[in-house]
């Protein structure tokens, strides 16, 4: 291979993704994911996520999982973890716990629109069609972001996105029966 070409193919850069052990990307949630409340009855157990590929000059990472499709005109937040160092490449299983001990050093949950700062599961009304959650890794050209310690998700969603470097997602869905 000549020289250039070997140059050429290392610039290139990797492509940014985000995956989950626990949850595939385009399948059903799992039931145990589900919320604890609401009428749900789930473990409301945060998945596993893991990425790589974060853009260069990424200071640190967020976290959000949104339902666009609830009915609630402005759809569901269900995560956001802000303020995770630039180092680590994913979130362990059940790090979303209230008062989480797992979180990495740093990392800071917003409210949700449950009322916590923690994960909330899915728990769409029954019958509806499956809801569609996104799952979203942000790079963040900031360390920390200056939000208040009661922000909203919308707040902390728009803080996100005006400090975004890239992003990576999946969707995975989930229902309950009539």
């Amino acid at each position: 291979m000549p020289r250039t070409a070997k140059v050429a193919a290392s610039a290139k850069a990797a492509e940014f993704t985000l995956s989950s052990s626990e949850i595939r990307a385009n399948a059903m949630i799992p039931q145990s994911f589900e919320f604890n409340g609401f009428g749900c009855t789930g473990k409301n157990k945060s998945p596993a996520l893991n990425w790589s590929g974060a853009p260069k000059g990424t200071k640190s990472f967020a976290v959000t999982v949104y339902d666009p499709d609830a009915p609630t005109g402005s759809g569901w937040w269900h995560w956001v973890v802000i303020d995770i160092p630039a180092d680590v490449t994913g979130l362990a299983p059940g790090a979303g716990a209230l008062n989480s001990t797992t979180l990495p050093k740093g990392a800071v949950q917003v409210r949700i629109d449950y009322g916590v700062n923690a994960w909330g599961g899915p728990c769409p009304p029954p019958g509806d069609k499956p809801h569609r959650y996104v799952f979203t890794v942000h790079a963040v050209k900031a360390e920390k972001l200056e939000i208040p310690p009661d922000a909203t998700a919308a707040l902390a969603g728009f803080m996100i996105n005006a400090n975004s470097l890239g992003k990576a997602s999946f969707t995975a869905r989930y229902g309950r029966p009539k």
